[in-house]
């Protein structure tokens, strides 16, 4: 297949070479069930995980048993919501998020209400910021988590996450983030922080396996399980382990590590440039803050044109999407654009553009040049 450019690592990210190398063993010689104690085959595979364990525990700056290995981030984050509803079960109960937040999020809080739990969606303003007075006075005496994302998938803006976390800590209330999309493009830390959802695909790693970090020696309670049987992973979460998905994801972590900064710089400086050629064409807004953002993101609103045509036409040549991987082929505006007040129609006609390991100078080139080609194709048909 003749595939177009890929300008879509918001949604995936192609597994580095490196990565397929490390889980390749895993697949055929070491063969193993790391549950199995009693002889070679378990123990190789056993070790395997607990070094990715601290490679993925590193790039956080957690503790190697504060990473719970799951399926991806959408079972970390419903072991994290729901778990934690379930540890509060005989109390009254409220959570505090955004109406910005992943779906993932917000449809696991839309269960929980059907089964009496109170949520705060927290509002967003243009650049799709909250206001941390907002946060502080959504506060409730039996409110039991804040939960907020680190960065934005739709248009990579930055949550204040240490004020957050520090006004959690200092009101006793579960800090739970979803760090998808920051870790492993920008430096993060797990300080303050009670849970934190990761995902292996988002940075360069194999898809279906996901942790989700647990702060250990803390008052306020762990989450309790969802999946039973077995009690694997210190009882958080039962199944056979994905051991070939773990070491790519323990490999991934660990070249990100490495990487990130440099990768980010450059990244920073294509994103830019893509962003300053395609603003240049008449009738473009840059949607979300341009300064507390992630480095390789880029979303922007095209007037004056369909927005399910733009994204057909556009895609010949370069693969983007309208938001999220998960509604990217929904024809309505994208949520988290609509919490940011924007025009309905400004809204479908929106394209998120993110950049990756792969991408080049000659890439945006070209991106810039077909987005400029497209608009102006569609404007006068």
């Amino acid at each position: 297949m003749n595939y177009p450019i890929y300008f879509d690592y918001n949604a995936t990210t192609p597994c580095a070479p490196e990565v397929i190398e490390a889980m390749l063993p895993f697949f055929g010689v070491h063969f193993g069930n790391a549950a199995s104690k009693s002889h070679p085959f378990g123990w190789i595979a056993e070790n395997a995980v607990e070094e990715a364990r601290e490679k993925i525990a590193n790039l956080i700056g957690a503790k190697p048993k504060e990473i719970i290995f799951t399926s991806g981030a959408t079972e970390s984050i419903n072991l994290a919501i729901k778990g934690t509803f379930e540890s509060y079960v005989e109390e009254k109960q409220h959570y505090i998020t955004c109406q910005t937040e992943h779906k993932a999020v917000l449809d696991t809080f839309s269960e929980l209400e059907k089964i009496g739990a109170e949520v705060t969606y927290l509002p967003v303003d243009s650049n799709g910021t909250i206001s941390l007075k907002d946060l502080e006075n959504s506060i409730r005496s039996y409110t039991k988590m804040i939960c907020l994302m680190w960065a934005n998938n739709e248009t990579g803006v930055i949550h204040p996450i240490s004020e957050i976390a520090a006004l959690a800590e200092s009101r006793n209330i579960i800090f739970f983030t979803d760090g998808v999309q920051a870790a492993g493009k920008i430096p993060v830390s797990v300080s303050g922080i009670h849970l934190m959802a990761l995902s292996a695909h988002k940075l360069y790693g194999p898809k279906g396996v996901g942790a989700l970090y647990v702060r250990h020696n803390h008052s306020l309670p762990k989450p309790l399980a969802q999946i039973h049987g077995g009690g694997h992973e210190k009882g958080l979460r039962s199944g056979t382990l994905n051991v070939p998905g773990i070491v790519g994801f323990g490999k991934a972590a660990e070249l990100r590590l490495m990487e990130m900064k440099e990768e980010g710089k450059r990244l920073e400086i294509l994103r830019n440039r893509l962003e300053s050629d395609i603003l240049g064409i008449q009738g473009t807004i840059l949607n979300g803050s341009q300064d507390n953002r992630l480095p390789h993101v880029s979303n922007i609103s095209f007037s004056g044109v369909e927005g399910e045509e733009l994204l057909k036409k556009i895609n010949q040549k370069i693969a983007v999407s309208s938001g999220s991987a998960c509604t990217s082929i929904s024809p309505k505006p994208s949520h988290v654009l609509q919490a940011m007040a924007l025009n309905p129609d400004l809204g479908r006609a929106s394209i998120r553009f993110s950049l990756g390991r792969n991408t080049s100078l000659e890439n945006v080139e070209f991106a810039a040049a077909w987005t400029s080609e497209v608009i102006e194709s569609l404007r006068t048909n």
